[in-house]
């Protein structure tokens, strides 16, 4: 968990520099997005292993970890907002894995992903950059300027809500795509778990 906040503390610095039609990159995203989604990986390969109550302890330390790196690599703004989204997105997870685990082994961290990175994306994004949390920090005005929505259409947002949309996005796709690693180490390391029938 720390290696994942580590990384993604650093790697949110750099924007994804490319373009797909009129989508640029680097507007929407940043490579921190596709090292993030790994720390629910890790939440729920450790709930299906550990349970739930060893699943909340990582998520508490990777909390510790988060709010200290965002302390000392940003604004105090954007480490409440990291902070708070971790810990609310994280315990989400959690609590969802643990009520869904009886089921095929793909839905409980494909849901609690889902549902934690949706919450996550709304915590973070709200926090850092909504006008209504200035109390947290002054606003950043590049961040609430109206711009084309996702930078391809003609409504118009502030920009956050195109990076959270970018953000979520990747989320939502690393979602699926870890279910690839968590099916391999669920297979060497709890065999019997995929052996149990969805209810």
């Amino acid at each position: 968990m720390t290696l994942v906040v580590v990384a993604s503390n650093i790697l949110v610095q750099y924007p994804v520099e490319g373009q797909i039609g009129r989508l640029v990159l680097a507007d929407l995203l940043t490579w921190g997005a596709f090292t993030y989604p790994v720390a629910f990986l890790v939440t729920d390969l450790t709930n299906r292993y550990y349970g739930s109550t060893v699943a909340r302890l990582v998520v508490v330390a990777g909390f510790a970890v988060a709010v200290a790196l965002s302390v000392a690599l940003s604004t105090p703004r954007i480490a409440a907002a990291s902070g708070t989204a971790f810990l609310c997105g994280q315990i989400l997870d959690v609590t969802v894995f643990n009520r869904l685990r009886r089921l095929a082994w793909w839905w409980a961290p494909l849901t609690a992903s889902l549902v934690g990175s949706v919450l996550d994306t709304a915590v973070f994004f709200t926090l850092a950059f909504a006008p209504a949390a200035v109390f947290l920090g002054p606003n950043d005005a590049f961040a609430i300027e109206a711009s084309p929505l996702v930078g391809l259409f003609a409504a118009e947002a502030p920009r956050f809500v195109s990076w959270a949309i970018g953000d979520l996005s990747v989320k939502i796709a690393a979602a699926l795509v870890l279910l690839v690693p968590y099916r391999i180490v669920l297979s060497i390391v709890l065999p019997s778990a995929l052996a149990r029938p969805a209810a």
